[in-house]
């Protein structure tokens, strides 16, 4: 199911705390950064934050700039973000200024929590119950599809950042780091402890705010097996990127393909038509570059624009079949081959049908067919 673009947000001090244990809180970020802050949240659908943190720190999660909220209502969008929160036990503070300022409100709880929370808030806020444990899948699968949620901002606290980063549905880490140092061991931490979803993120942007620095980071690691993560929707989005670079034909459709070890490093990549040869496909010109023996194809994953196809007259071996020879055992692919030039074909079941795993991600099929639309209406 389609998922919003998950977006973490975060100041920390040097040694890595979002705040010390005094009365008051410890402010981080720097007046420009707070402005660039205000900007993130005019650019989403909705902001989220833990029950706790409404507890400890009293925000009020607003779209700051008149001139943004104005921005916002003339594109026809609400004036301020949907503000979202989280809780199992429904314990929530109906005095706080979350529920007081901005626009709607939204708060996900167990089935347990649903009645308590909607006793305290008195219709202030939808409660939406998620069953007998929250599971942040189901709930930003609900923000899609039922709230319209396409960008989500994640705002704290440590906890939610931990578990939505552990899981692999944060798309991307936007992190600034702040000139001090806490140094007090029972000071509220950015990260738990526990296992994360492997592979070394990516940075994308380091920016200078001031005396606080700005980087951004997505992640690079391969799901597992059939349920996608945020770097799965990332390399998938390369593919059919490349598709794009295809020279335009008549008789053949634009793919293109990444091959991507599981620790998140690119192994190679691929389009159709690639190098001027007019047969080629994605999978083959991808998988042509990398050294059979190399051992890390075996715990790889292939991205392609459209599935590896099952027959093909050009060549002897079907991209279904050298995926296969490869060695790879799992494939992610945003669109299904059409009957336009081979009826009754059948890439996924060919490779799942040998073991492998087949992760189709149909959010991007209108990303994948863009480049084949002189075939496809």
């Amino acid at each position: 199911m389609p998922l919003p673009y998950v977006l973490l947000s975060a100041a920390v001090s040097l040694d890595g705390f979002l705040d010390d244990t005094g009365p008051e809180r410890l402010l981080l970020s720097s007046p420009a950064d707070f402005d660039r802050v205000d900007d993130v949240r005019a650019s989403v659908d909705a902001i989220l934050v833990g029950a706790g943190t409404i507890r400890a720190d009293n925000p009020r999660l607003l779209v700051n700039s008149p001139e943004r909220r104005a921005a916002r209502q003339a594109a026809g969008r609400p004036e301020y973000p949907l503000k979202v929160t989280v809780t199992a036990s429904g314990d929530l503070d109906p005095r706080a200024l979350f529920w007081h300022t901005g626009g709607e409100k939204l708060v996900y709880t167990t089935d347990k929590g649903a009645e308590r929370a909607a006793r305290l808030l008195g219709g202030s806020a939808d409660v939406v119950p998620l069953g007998a444990e929250l599971d942040w899948r189901d709930l930003l699968e609900h923000l899609h599809d039922v709230r319209g949620v396409g960008r989500l901002m994640v705002e704290g606290g440590g906890r939610v950042h931990t578990q939505l980063l552990r899981q692999g549905l944060a798309d991307e880490l936007q992190l600034v780091l702040a000139p001090l140092f806490v140094g007090d061991p029972e000071a509220p931490r950015l990260f738990g402890p526990g296992g994360y979803q492997g592979g070394r993120l990516r940075l994308v942007e380091t920016r200078r705010i001031e005396d606080v620095v700005l980087t951004r980071y997505e992640p690079t690691a391969p799901g597992t097996g059939p349920v996608p993560n945020a770097a799965d929707r990332h390399w998938l989005r390369t593919a059919c990127e490349l598709a794009d670079r295809c020279p335009p034909s008549r008789t053949a459709f634009s793919v293109g393909a990444v091959v991507v070890a599981a620790d998140g490093t690119e192994l190679a990549r691929g389009h159709s038509r690639e190098g001027g040869d007019p047969v080629v496909h994605a999978e083959e010109a991808a998988l042509a570059k990398i050294d059979p023996a190399e051992a890390r194809l075996a715990g790889a994953t292939l991205y392609s624009s459209l599935e590896p196809c099952a027959r093909r007259a050009s060549r002897p071996a079907p991209c279904a079949e050298l995926v296969l020879r490869a060695g790879v055992r799992r494939v992610v692919t945003a669109w299904r081959e059409p009957d336009t030039f081979v009826a009754g074909a059948d890439g996924t079941g060919v490779l799942r049908g040998a073991g492998a795993e087949v992760v189709v991600l149909p959010e991007l099929e209108a990303l994948a067919k863009a480049p084949n639309t002189h075939l496809t209406t």
